[in-house]
Protein backbone atom coordinates (compact mmCIF):
# COMPACT_ATOMS: atom_id res chain seq x y z
CA UNK A 1 0.00 0.00 0.00
CA UNK A 2 1.44 3.37 -0.72
CA UNK A 3 1.31 6.14 1.61
CA UNK A 4 -1.09 8.49 3.33
CA UNK A 5 -1.97 10.83 6.10
CA UNK A 6 -1.80 8.64 8.90
CA UNK A 7 1.53 6.63 9.73
CA UNK A 8 -0.33 3.64 11.18
CA UNK A 9 -3.46 1.60 10.08
CA UNK A 10 -6.26 2.35 12.40
CA UNK A 11 -8.10 0.01 14.31
CA UNK A 12 -11.56 -0.29 13.22
CA UNK A 13 -12.81 -3.14 15.01
CA UNK A 14 -11.90 -2.19 19.04
CA UNK A 15 -15.33 -2.04 21.06
CA UNK A 16 -13.76 1.74 22.33
CA UNK A 17 -14.06 2.72 18.03
CA UNK A 18 -17.35 1.10 17.16
CA UNK A 19 -19.10 2.84 20.12
CA UNK A 20 -18.14 5.95 19.14
CA UNK A 21 -17.27 5.49 15.54
CA UNK A 22 -18.92 8.56 14.27
CA UNK A 23 -16.70 10.99 16.17
CA UNK A 24 -13.77 8.83 15.48
CA UNK A 25 -14.20 9.13 12.27
CA UNK A 26 -15.09 12.65 11.30
CA UNK A 27 -11.78 13.36 13.29
CA UNK A 28 -9.98 11.33 10.55
CA UNK A 29 -12.25 12.74 7.58
CA UNK A 30 -10.95 16.25 8.47
CA UNK A 31 -7.52 15.24 8.29
CA UNK A 32 -7.86 13.44 4.62
CA UNK A 33 -10.36 11.87 2.58
CA UNK A 34 -8.47 7.85 2.41
CA UNK A 35 -7.12 6.51 5.37
CA UNK A 36 -5.32 2.87 6.14
CA UNK A 37 -7.26 0.84 8.52
CA UNK A 38 -6.92 -2.47 10.33
CA UNK A 39 -10.10 -4.54 9.76
CA UNK A 40 -11.51 -6.92 12.10
CA UNK A 41 -10.97 -9.98 9.76
CA UNK A 42 -7.33 -9.03 9.77
CA UNK A 43 -6.39 -7.79 6.74
CA UNK A 44 -5.15 -3.89 6.01
CA UNK A 45 -7.26 -2.00 3.62
CA UNK A 46 -8.27 1.72 2.40
CA UNK A 47 -11.13 3.29 4.41
CA UNK A 48 -12.75 5.78 2.19
CA UNK A 49 -14.44 8.85 4.49
CA UNK A 50 -15.51 11.64 2.25
CA UNK A 51 -18.54 12.07 -0.06
CA UNK A 52 -17.00 12.70 -3.35
CA UNK A 53 -14.39 9.73 -2.97
CA UNK A 54 -17.03 7.61 -1.48
CA UNK A 55 -19.02 8.14 -4.77
CA UNK A 56 -15.70 7.53 -7.10
CA UNK A 57 -15.11 4.27 -5.06
CA UNK A 58 -18.53 2.96 -5.05
CA UNK A 59 -18.65 3.44 -9.23
CA UNK A 60 -14.63 3.34 -10.31
CA UNK A 61 -14.21 0.63 -12.85
CA UNK A 62 -11.22 -0.46 -11.37
CA UNK A 63 -12.70 -1.52 -8.16
CA UNK A 64 -14.49 -4.78 -8.13
CA UNK A 65 -16.02 -7.36 -6.15
CA UNK A 66 -13.78 -9.99 -8.26
CA UNK A 67 -11.16 -10.72 -5.56
CA UNK A 68 -8.54 -12.76 -7.76
CA UNK A 69 -5.94 -9.73 -7.33
CA UNK A 70 -6.09 -10.01 -3.77
CA UNK A 71 -6.41 -13.81 -3.75
CA UNK A 72 -2.90 -14.22 -1.64
CA UNK A 73 -3.74 -11.41 0.37
CA UNK A 74 -6.83 -13.07 1.39
CA UNK A 75 -5.57 -16.47 1.94
CA UNK A 76 -3.00 -15.23 4.31
CA UNK A 77 -5.22 -14.56 6.75
CA UNK A 78 -7.67 -16.91 5.99
CA UNK A 79 -10.80 -15.03 4.97
CA UNK A 80 -13.43 -17.27 3.84
CA UNK A 81 -16.17 -14.73 4.39
CA UNK A 82 -17.04 -14.27 0.37
CA UNK A 83 -16.99 -17.50 -0.52
CA UNK A 84 -20.16 -19.41 -1.92
CA UNK A 85 -21.54 -22.25 0.46
CA UNK A 86 -19.61 -21.31 3.69
CA UNK A 87 -19.38 -17.96 3.50
CA UNK A 88 -21.92 -15.46 2.26
CA UNK A 89 -20.68 -15.20 -0.86
CA UNK A 90 -22.13 -16.61 -5.13
CA UNK A 91 -24.60 -13.78 -4.62
CA UNK A 92 -25.43 -10.25 -6.24
CA UNK A 93 -23.49 -8.18 -3.44
CA UNK A 94 -20.04 -9.89 -4.03
CA UNK A 95 -20.48 -9.87 -8.18
CA UNK A 96 -19.47 -8.25 -10.95
CA UNK A 97 -21.55 -7.69 -14.17
CA UNK A 98 -22.86 -9.30 -15.83
CA UNK A 99 -23.47 -11.63 -13.02
CA UNK A 100 -24.35 -8.82 -11.00
CA UNK A 101 -26.84 -7.54 -13.20
CA UNK A 102 -28.82 -11.27 -13.80
CA UNK A 103 -29.17 -11.72 -10.02
CA UNK A 104 -30.17 -8.35 -9.13
CA UNK A 105 -32.90 -8.76 -12.06
CA UNK A 106 -34.45 -12.24 -10.07
CA UNK A 107 -35.57 -10.38 -6.87
CA UNK A 108 -35.66 -6.68 -8.23
CA UNK A 109 -39.40 -7.13 -8.69
CA UNK A 110 -39.65 -8.36 -4.99
CA UNK A 111 -38.27 -5.46 -3.75
CA UNK A 112 -39.67 -2.56 -5.89
CA UNK A 113 -41.57 0.07 -4.35
CA UNK A 114 -45.35 -1.01 -5.64
CA UNK A 115 -44.51 -4.44 -4.13
CA UNK A 116 -43.31 -3.49 -0.71
CA UNK A 117 -45.81 -0.71 -0.32
CA UNK A 118 -47.91 -3.74 -0.29
CA UNK A 119 -46.78 -5.00 2.92
CA UNK A 120 -47.57 -2.26 4.79
CA UNK A 121 -51.04 -3.99 6.57
CA UNK A 122 -48.88 -6.90 7.65
CA UNK A 123 -45.80 -5.09 8.56
CA UNK A 124 -48.31 -2.97 11.08
CA UNK A 125 -49.82 -5.94 12.48
CA UNK A 126 -46.70 -7.90 13.37
CA UNK A 127 -45.79 -3.94 14.97
CA UNK A 128 -48.90 -4.33 16.95
CA UNK A 129 -48.70 -7.50 18.29
CA UNK A 130 -45.40 -7.24 19.65
CA UNK A 131 -45.97 -3.64 20.95
CA UNK A 132 -48.86 -5.57 23.01
CA UNK A 133 -47.00 -8.37 24.19
CA UNK A 134 -44.33 -5.91 26.08
CA UNK A 135 -44.05 -5.17 29.61
CA UNK A 136 -43.41 -2.18 31.61
CA UNK A 137 -39.38 -2.94 30.83
CA UNK A 138 -38.06 -4.53 28.26
CA UNK A 139 -34.90 -4.78 25.66
CA UNK A 140 -36.11 -3.30 22.69
CA UNK A 141 -33.44 -5.22 20.85
CA UNK A 142 -34.89 -8.78 21.19
CA UNK A 143 -38.76 -7.81 22.18
CA UNK A 144 -38.81 -5.51 19.23
CA UNK A 145 -35.86 -4.36 16.70
CA UNK A 146 -35.27 -7.77 15.86
CA UNK A 147 -38.35 -9.68 15.65
CA UNK A 148 -40.10 -7.51 13.90
CA UNK A 149 -37.64 -7.18 10.25
CA UNK A 150 -37.16 -10.97 10.92
CA UNK A 151 -41.13 -11.87 10.55
CA UNK A 152 -41.11 -9.54 7.81
CA UNK A 153 -38.23 -11.14 5.60
CA UNK A 154 -39.44 -14.77 6.60
CA UNK A 155 -42.72 -14.53 5.53
CA UNK A 156 -41.34 -13.01 2.04
CA UNK A 157 -38.82 -16.09 1.61
CA UNK A 158 -41.45 -18.37 3.18
CA UNK A 159 -39.47 -19.82 5.86
CA UNK A 160 -41.47 -21.55 8.44
CA UNK A 161 -41.95 -20.26 11.35
CA UNK A 162 -40.73 -22.17 13.47
CA UNK A 163 -37.57 -22.13 12.07
CA UNK A 164 -36.96 -18.18 12.42
CA UNK A 165 -35.67 -18.03 15.57
CA UNK A 166 -32.27 -19.44 14.44
CA UNK A 167 -31.46 -16.70 11.63
CA UNK A 168 -30.40 -13.65 14.53
CA UNK A 169 -27.88 -16.06 16.24
CA UNK A 170 -26.66 -17.27 12.26
CA UNK A 171 -26.85 -13.81 10.66
CA UNK A 172 -25.34 -11.82 13.66
CA UNK A 173 -22.16 -14.80 13.81
CA UNK A 174 -21.64 -14.96 10.02
CA UNK A 175 -21.41 -10.87 9.94
CA UNK A 176 -18.97 -10.97 12.81
CA UNK A 177 -14.87 -11.24 12.63
CA UNK A 178 -13.63 -14.09 12.04
CA UNK A 179 -13.37 -17.14 14.31
CA UNK A 180 -15.19 -20.51 14.93
CA UNK A 181 -18.46 -19.22 15.39
CA UNK A 182 -18.73 -17.24 12.59
CA UNK A 183 -17.79 -19.80 10.14
CA UNK A 184 -20.47 -21.87 11.97
CA UNK A 185 -23.07 -18.97 11.63
CA UNK A 186 -22.23 -18.52 7.95
CA UNK A 187 -22.17 -22.47 6.95
CA UNK A 188 -25.52 -22.76 9.01
CA UNK A 189 -27.45 -20.11 6.88
CA UNK A 190 -26.02 -21.43 4.04
CA UNK A 191 -27.09 -25.39 4.89
CA UNK A 192 -30.70 -24.23 6.18
CA UNK A 193 -30.85 -22.09 2.74
CA UNK A 194 -29.70 -25.30 0.84
CA UNK A 195 -32.31 -27.28 2.74
CA UNK A 196 -35.08 -25.24 1.86
CA UNK A 197 -34.44 -24.66 -1.77
CA UNK A 198 -33.89 -28.64 -2.27
CA UNK A 199 -37.71 -29.00 -0.65
CA UNK A 200 -39.11 -27.02 -3.05
CA UNK A 201 -36.70 -28.28 -6.36
CA UNK A 202 -37.95 -31.64 -4.60
CA UNK A 203 -41.76 -30.78 -4.07
CA UNK A 204 -44.54 -33.04 -5.49
CA UNK A 205 -47.32 -30.58 -7.28
CA UNK A 206 -50.02 -31.22 -5.13
CA UNK A 207 -48.27 -30.31 -2.02
CA UNK A 208 -46.64 -27.09 -4.31
CA UNK A 209 -50.64 -26.28 -4.44
CA UNK A 210 -51.36 -26.82 -1.31
CA UNK A 211 -48.54 -24.45 0.47
CA UNK A 212 -49.60 -21.44 -2.55
CA UNK A 213 -53.10 -21.74 -1.40
CA UNK A 214 -52.47 -21.88 2.22
CA UNK A 215 -49.03 -18.89 2.52
CA UNK A 216 -48.80 -17.53 -1.20
CA UNK A 217 -46.28 -17.46 -3.50
CA UNK A 218 -42.71 -17.02 -1.75
CA UNK A 219 -39.27 -15.44 -2.73
CA UNK A 220 -37.85 -18.90 -2.62
CA UNK A 221 -40.26 -20.41 -4.72
CA UNK A 222 -40.36 -18.07 -7.32
CA UNK A 223 -36.25 -17.93 -7.55
CA UNK A 224 -36.52 -22.38 -7.85
CA UNK A 225 -39.14 -21.86 -10.27
CA UNK A 226 -37.19 -19.16 -12.20
CA UNK A 227 -34.46 -21.89 -12.52
CA UNK A 228 -36.74 -24.99 -13.37
CA UNK A 229 -38.11 -22.81 -16.29
CA UNK A 230 -34.41 -21.73 -17.82
CA UNK A 231 -35.43 -18.38 -17.20
CA UNK A 232 -31.96 -17.40 -16.16
CA UNK A 233 -28.60 -19.56 -16.01
CA UNK A 234 -29.06 -20.04 -12.24
CA UNK A 235 -26.15 -22.28 -10.21
CA UNK A 236 -26.69 -23.96 -7.62
CA UNK A 237 -24.18 -21.64 -5.70
CA UNK A 238 -25.87 -18.51 -6.82
CA UNK A 239 -29.38 -19.93 -6.05
CA UNK A 240 -28.34 -20.74 -2.62
CA UNK A 241 -25.76 -17.77 -2.29
CA UNK A 242 -29.39 -15.27 -2.98
CA UNK A 243 -31.25 -16.90 -0.69
CA UNK A 244 -28.62 -16.16 2.20
CA UNK A 245 -27.73 -12.56 1.41
CA UNK A 246 -31.25 -11.79 1.46
CA UNK A 247 -32.20 -13.35 4.66
CA UNK A 248 -28.89 -11.53 5.99
CA UNK A 249 -29.74 -8.28 4.46
CA UNK A 250 -33.33 -8.49 4.79
CA UNK A 251 -33.29 -8.62 8.03
CA UNK A 252 -29.56 -7.53 10.37
CA UNK A 253 -29.20 -4.13 8.30
CA UNK A 254 -33.10 -3.35 9.55
CA UNK A 255 -32.76 -4.77 13.62
CA UNK A 256 -29.71 -2.22 13.64
CA UNK A 257 -30.94 0.76 11.68
CA UNK A 258 -34.30 0.85 14.36
CA UNK A 259 -31.45 0.19 17.07
CA UNK A 260 -29.63 3.31 16.08
CA UNK A 261 -32.97 5.56 15.61
CA UNK A 262 -34.01 4.71 19.11
CA UNK A 263 -30.87 5.57 20.34
CA UNK A 264 -31.17 8.72 18.79
CA UNK A 265 -34.19 9.25 20.02
CA UNK A 266 -33.31 8.29 23.51
CA UNK A 267 -30.54 10.99 23.20
CA UNK A 268 -32.85 13.77 22.24
CA UNK A 269 -36.87 13.03 23.75
CA UNK A 270 -37.16 16.72 22.08
CA UNK A 271 -37.14 14.91 18.26
CA UNK A 272 -39.22 12.00 19.70
CA UNK A 273 -41.76 14.28 21.20
CA UNK A 274 -42.07 16.27 17.78
CA UNK A 275 -42.39 12.91 15.68
CA UNK A 276 -45.57 12.32 17.99
CA UNK A 277 -47.25 15.52 17.39
CA UNK A 278 -46.08 15.66 13.93
CA UNK A 279 -46.17 12.19 12.71
CA UNK A 280 -46.24 13.55 9.24
CA UNK A 281 -42.61 14.01 9.48
CA UNK A 282 -41.48 9.99 9.81
CA UNK A 283 -40.80 9.66 6.23
CA UNK A 284 -38.25 12.52 5.92
CA UNK A 285 -37.42 11.69 9.71
CA UNK A 286 -36.32 8.52 8.23
CA UNK A 287 -34.10 9.84 5.55
CA UNK A 288 -32.38 11.89 8.74
CA UNK A 289 -31.91 8.79 10.73
CA UNK A 290 -30.32 7.27 7.95
CA UNK A 291 -27.83 10.09 7.10
CA UNK A 292 -26.78 10.54 11.23
CA UNK A 293 -26.42 7.28 12.25
CA UNK A 294 -26.70 4.46 9.53
CA UNK A 295 -26.40 0.81 10.30
CA UNK A 296 -24.46 -0.15 7.54
CA UNK A 297 -21.51 1.62 8.67
CA UNK A 298 -18.94 0.23 6.38
CA UNK A 299 -19.33 -1.64 2.27
CA UNK A 300 -18.38 -4.79 2.29
CA UNK A 301 -14.59 -5.29 0.42
CA UNK A 302 -13.96 -3.84 -2.93
CA UNK A 303 -10.47 -5.40 -4.77
CA UNK A 304 -8.06 -2.95 -7.04
CA UNK A 305 -7.79 -4.50 -10.63
CA UNK A 306 -5.33 -1.74 -11.22
CA UNK A 307 -3.52 0.69 -9.99
CA UNK A 308 -5.15 4.31 -9.65
CA UNK A 309 -5.64 7.45 -7.78
CA UNK A 310 -8.27 8.02 -4.73
CA UNK A 311 -8.17 11.31 -3.07
CA UNK A 312 -4.70 11.88 -3.71
CA UNK A 313 -4.08 8.20 -2.91
CA UNK A 314 -2.22 5.90 -4.92
CA UNK A 315 -4.37 2.23 -4.79
CA UNK A 316 -2.33 -0.18 -6.30
CA UNK A 317 -3.78 -3.40 -7.87
CA UNK A 318 -4.29 -6.30 -4.94
CA UNK A 319 -5.33 -3.79 -2.84
CA UNK A 320 -9.12 -3.69 -0.67
CA UNK A 321 -11.19 -0.68 -0.51
CA UNK A 322 -14.15 -0.23 2.03
CA UNK A 323 -16.27 3.37 2.12
CA UNK A 324 -17.15 4.25 5.45
CA UNK A 325 -20.79 4.91 4.84
CA UNK A 326 -21.52 6.78 8.05
CA UNK A 327 -18.98 9.62 7.64
CA UNK A 328 -19.49 9.56 4.19
CA UNK A 329 -23.38 10.93 4.80
CA UNK A 330 -22.27 13.29 7.34
CA UNK A 331 -20.12 15.24 4.89
CA UNK A 332 -22.62 15.13 2.19
CA UNK A 333 -24.00 19.01 2.35
CA UNK A 334 -27.82 19.38 3.29
CA UNK A 335 -30.03 21.35 1.54
CA UNK A 336 -31.48 23.22 4.45
CA UNK A 337 -27.44 24.11 5.30
CA UNK A 338 -27.74 22.98 8.49
CA UNK A 339 -25.23 21.21 11.07
CA UNK A 340 -24.92 17.77 9.67
CA UNK A 341 -23.53 16.46 13.15
CA UNK A 342 -26.91 17.43 14.69
CA UNK A 343 -30.28 15.45 14.24
CA UNK A 344 -33.20 17.22 13.20
CA UNK A 345 -36.26 14.69 12.48
CA UNK A 346 -37.86 18.27 10.45
CA UNK A 347 -35.02 18.16 8.02
CA UNK A 348 -36.25 18.32 4.55
CA UNK A 349 -34.44 16.47 1.80
CA UNK A 350 -31.88 15.05 4.01
CA UNK A 351 -28.89 13.39 1.73
CA UNK A 352 -27.27 10.08 2.56
CA UNK A 353 -25.24 7.22 1.13
CA UNK A 354 -26.98 4.85 3.29
CA UNK A 355 -27.66 2.52 0.86
CA UNK A 356 -24.78 2.73 -1.14
CA UNK A 357 -24.02 4.18 -4.49
CA UNK A 358 -23.83 2.83 -8.25
CA UNK A 359 -25.07 -0.43 -9.13
CA UNK A 360 -24.85 -2.03 -5.85
CA UNK A 361 -27.69 0.29 -4.36
CA UNK A 362 -29.32 -1.34 -1.62
CA UNK A 363 -32.05 -2.93 -3.49
CA UNK A 364 -34.46 -3.47 -0.14
CA UNK A 365 -33.89 0.19 0.79
CA UNK A 366 -37.76 0.49 -0.12
CA UNK A 367 -38.44 -2.15 2.69
CA UNK A 368 -36.30 -0.92 5.15
CA UNK A 369 -37.53 2.65 4.82
CA UNK A 370 -40.98 1.60 5.18
CA UNK A 371 -40.12 -1.45 8.25
CA UNK A 372 -38.25 2.13 10.25
CA UNK A 373 -41.72 3.86 9.31
CA UNK A 374 -43.76 1.42 10.84
CA UNK A 375 -41.79 0.29 13.53
CA UNK A 376 -40.59 3.79 15.30
CA UNK A 377 -43.76 5.39 14.47
CA UNK A 378 -46.28 2.34 15.96
CA UNK A 379 -43.48 2.80 19.02
CA UNK A 380 -43.40 6.48 19.49
CA UNK A 381 -46.91 6.48 20.02
CA UNK A 382 -47.85 3.52 21.87
CA UNK A 383 -45.15 4.76 24.49
CA UNK A 384 -45.14 8.45 25.33
CA UNK A 385 -43.28 7.63 28.49
CA UNK A 386 -40.67 5.53 26.60
CA UNK A 387 -37.34 6.16 27.98
CA UNK A 388 -34.08 4.34 28.99
CA UNK A 389 -33.94 1.85 31.81
CA UNK A 390 -29.87 2.29 31.76
CA UNK A 391 -27.64 5.07 31.12
CA UNK A 392 -27.10 5.43 27.25
CA UNK A 393 -23.55 5.40 27.50
CA UNK A 394 -23.66 2.03 29.22
CA UNK A 395 -25.52 0.61 25.85
CA UNK A 396 -23.49 -1.79 24.21
CA UNK A 397 -22.86 -1.60 20.91
CA UNK A 398 -21.64 -3.86 17.89
CA UNK A 399 -18.08 -4.51 18.77
CA UNK A 400 -16.73 -4.84 15.07
CA UNK A 401 -17.46 -5.57 11.33
CA UNK A 402 -19.35 -3.32 8.85
CA UNK A 403 -22.40 -3.05 11.17
CA UNK A 404 -23.20 -0.70 13.78
CA UNK A 405 -26.20 -0.56 16.39
CA UNK A 406 -27.08 -1.55 19.91
CA UNK A 407 -26.17 -4.91 21.18
CA UNK A 408 -29.31 -4.35 23.56
CA UNK A 409 -31.15 -1.44 24.60
CA UNK A 410 -33.13 -1.84 27.50
CA UNK A 411 -36.08 1.10 28.12
CA UNK A 412 -39.05 1.60 30.14
CA UNK A 413 -41.75 1.48 28.22
CA UNK A 414 -44.35 3.38 31.41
Amino acid sequence: MSGDVTSTPVLTFTPEFKTHSPRRLAELRALGPVHRAQLANGLQAWMVLSEQEARQALTHPALRKDASPAEETLAAVGFTANRPGVGLGGNMLESDPPAHTRLRRLVAGAFSPARTRQLAPRIQQIADELLDAMGDEVDLVEAYNAPLPIAVISELLGVPEHDRHHFREWTAAALSPPSDAQRAGALSLNRYMSDQIQLRLTEPSPALERRRAERGDDLLSALVEARLRGDEALSDEELIGTAVLLVVAGHETTVNLLGTIMVSLLRRPDQADLLRARPELMPGAVEEFLRFDPSVEQTTMRYAAEDFDLGGTRIRRGDVVVVMLGSASRDIAQPDGGDPDVLDVAREGARHLAFGYGIHHCLGAPLARLEARIAIGSLLRRFPELRPAVPLDEVPWIPAGIMRGPRSLPVRLR
